[in-house]
């Protein structure tokens, strides 16, 4: 009963987990017979790299949150590529997807041939395949959501991926202008989907005392504070979107109530992280 067919796949249930978990593709099996439905694994970048210096992760737990700044740190495609092929041929596997981004050490005028490198090693794996340009914690990355730039490297991404469905992730700090834009660009393109959203700058409301939250640093904060923007953007989607446009809704969610509100605001798959560290 909890069986969703989406992006030409079936998922045995709505709920997965969301990208930045497993990292390394190092848990897809286990993550799978906990119970998640689908696991994306990543982000994933062209080039292996350590990501930002330690301490880079702190929990904000009168909030159910957590701010992280890690930096995409993963052992590259290269190295990721086999571990997600081993993995895609196993019975007892959920659906994976893989989410990619760029690397630190390249140029964002150069991004295009490093998410391509990315591309052509794991979309044939991958089930589907998620373009990451919304993490707060590599420079320039986020500038990638601006539509002259965001547009060819779709474009090409879609072309190299050559029919593994892909899905671009948003940012949550975007106004609502830029996300229907965006909107319309997935379907001028013809994508199947889009992932919302990814974490927040924002610091606003917060329990947390403070000088808690200042000594924690710069990095994207998830968890609960970031439900009601999240949700906001799945009905704003659902409003401009066709409804064969699957959209993957992702932020604050930590209960079985949770997903089916998601659900019912129009999401078609929805992710957890925060919630299951709590």
């Amino acid at each position: 009963s909890l069986t969703v067919h989406a992006l030409g796949i079936e998922f045995p249930s709505p709920f997965g987990v969301a990208a930045g978990f497993d990292k390394d593709a190092r848990g897809i099996r286990g993550l799978g017979l906990l119970g998640f439905g689908h696991v994306e694994v990543g982000t994933v970048t062209g080039r292996a790299q350590p990501g930002n210096p330690r301490p880079r992760l702190f929990r904000l737990i009168p909030d159910r949150a957590v701010i992280n700044r890690m930096g995409f740190n993963n052992a590259g495609a290269d190295a990721i590529a086999p571990r997600v092929r081993a993995a895609v041929a196993r019975r007892d596997r959920p659906v994976i997807g893989v989410n990619i981004g760029k690397s630190r050490v390249v140029a964002v005028d150069d991004a295009i041939d490093d998410y391509l490198h990315s591309t052509r090693l794991l979309a044939p794996l991958a089930d589907y395949l998620v373009v990451n340009v919304s993490s707060p914690n590599t420079p320039g990355l986020r500038g990638l959501q601006e539509l002259d730039r965001l547009a060819p490297l779709l474009e090409a991404v879609r072309d190299a991926a050559a029919g593994t469905p892909v899905l671009v992730k948003i940012a949550p700090d975007l106004a609502d202008d830029q996300i229907r834009r965006i909107a319309e660009l997935v379907v001028r393109l013809g994508l199947p989907g889009i992932v919302a959203t990814n974490t927040t700058l924002s610091r606003d409301g917060l329990r947390t005392p403070t000088q808690v939250v200042e000594a924690a640093g710069a990095g994207g904060l998830s968890g609960a504070p970031l439900a009601a923007r999240s949700l906001s953007v799945l009905r704003l989607l659902r409003e401009v979107l066709p409804p064969e446009v699957c959209i993957v809704s992702v932020g604050g969610v930590e209960t079985a109530a949770d997903v089916a509100a998601r659900l019912t605001a129009g999401a078609t798959l929805v992710q957890g992280y925060t919630g299951f560290l709590y």
